[in-house]
């Protein structure tokens, strides 16, 4: 895995990404503490949003908040938490419509194309 800053997968992800997901992208926000970019939101037509945060010594988490909507979270993290231990890809894990239902992941360790993964997904389930 590459060791980029935020900044970095946030501008790619802005030039190579954000554009083919147009029919389900409301808007992209940005959060920043002292001045440095901490996580970027995705907010879809449907009020659900994405949160994207991924750190340059690896860590990362992507995670779809639906809970206003359905009552339902997904989110692909790779928090090395032993709770989680049993699953084959542990410490990258699914968290699978709730915090308890977790399964294996299998999404990129790249950032661009996991995050183009994952609004794969979304747009599937979006419905558009």
């Amino acid at each position: 895995m590459t060791h980029a800053s935020l900044d970095e997968v946030y501008r790619d992800f802005l030039v190579h990404v954000a554009p083919r997901y147009r029919d389900i992208i409301l808007r992209i926000e940005t959060f920043y503490r002292g001045g440095v970019l901490v996580k970027f939101r995705v907010v879809f037509v449907d009020g659900s949003y994405l949160d994207v945060w991924w750190s340059p010594q690896g860590r990362y988490s992507y995670h779809w908040e639906r809970r206003h909507i359905d009552g339902k979270i997904f989110r692909h993290d790779n928090s090395p938490h032993k709770k989680w231990s049993y699953v084959r890809t542990f410490p990258k894990h699914f968290h699978n419509g709730s915090e308890d239902n977790v399964i294996e992941s299998t999404i990129s360790d790249d950032p661009l194309l996991a995050l183009q993964q994952f609004l794969d997904f979304i747009q599937r389930c979006i419905g558009i």
